[in-house]
């Protein structure tokens, strides 16, 4: 079950890694060094649990790497490579444990849902793309308070769920797939999910993991196609990400990140007003456009 597991992430790393190499050498592009360092970190830390969409997002926008518009692609095809590779390693590590219907179905859907989603990002305004973004930033920053405060629920023991719950659950990853798109991770929702539906969080991880390697890669190639992307930053993202995966994952046996969470909730937070404010702006300026508002 396990080589059957695997054999569509390495496909998917395949066509992933294809269009990435397609699309940055014909223009040479040169990966961002700060982007290298950012991959790093984000994705050392996304390994342990912490995640990277909303720290990536919040030093996008500090920095001003790139357009606001081009946050949630540009991260998203950046930090589809390192999903993949920790996909493959917690398959290998927890996958034989959860049941396959499950972790299928719940691949599957995201994907759905993030093939879905893509087009949208790509058609939608400035304005909406910070607004959701800034959403993202702000349910991201209240998970990781309610884990500090050990407010998230505990779990349980089992390693898959009756049919209603996950009938549930496929619907709760189609959606996340559709938001992975604007920059909205899946990791800590999934937690959360199985963890009140009573499942061990420990086996939430090959799902979301593998969940987030092969519909990254799916709505990556949407978005290269597509083209509204910074291919330095994600060639940079790329190549500090993944081994700082490999690191986070063999070496480190134990941490308290308990600390770097508070730090990462001040940083997101902030993060999250000055994106909404840069939204609110962003809609009054249309509005001020509008036909209407001559009227």
């Amino acid at each position: 079950m396990l080589i059957a597991l695997l054999i569509p992430l390495g496909f998917a790393a395949l066509l992933y890694f294809g269009a990435v190499l397609l699309a940055a050498i014909p223009q040479r592009t040169v990966p961002a060094p700060e982007a290298m360092l950012l991959g790093a970190v984000t994705n050392f830390f996304d390994t342990l649990g912490i995640g990277s969409m909303a720290p990536t997002a919040a030093w996008m926008k500090f920095r001003r790497m790139v357009p606001d518009r081009l946050i949630p692609s540009t991260m998203l095809v950046g930090h589809s490579g390192p999903s993949i590779v920790q996909a493959i390693i917690f398959m290998i590590l927890l996958g034989v444990e959860v049941d396959p219907v499950l972790l299928v179905g719940c691949i599957a859907a995201l994907l759905g849902g993030a093939l879905v989603g893509a087009p949208l990002v790509a058609r939608a305004e400035v304005w909406l793309v910070q607004a959701v973004v800034a959403l993202g930033l702000l349910i991201a920053a209240t998970i990781f308070v309610m884990i500090n405060l050990h407010l998230m629920p505990g779990g349980g023991t089992a390693s898959t769920l009756p049919l209603p719950w996950m009938l549930l659950a496929f619907a709760v990853n189609f959606t996340l797939g559709i938001l992975v798109n604007f920059g909205i991770g899946n990791y800590a929702p999934t937690l959360i999910m199985f963890s009140l539906m009573g499942m061990d969080p420990r086996f939430a991880f090959p799902v979301m993991a593998g969940s987030a390697g092969i519909a990254g890669a799916g709505a990556s190639i949407s978005h290269i196609r597509i083209g509204e992307i910074d291919l330095r930053v994600v060639t940079g993202i790329i190549l500090g990400g993944i081994p700082a995966v490999f690191v986070a994952a063999f070496l480190v046996k134990s941490m308290d990140v308990a600390v770097l969470r508070w730090l990462v909730v001040a940083v997101v937070y902030y993060a999250a007003l000055v994106m909404a404010r840069s939204a609110l702006v962003g809609l009054r300026a249309r509005s001020a456009r509008s036909p209407l508002s001559a009227t």
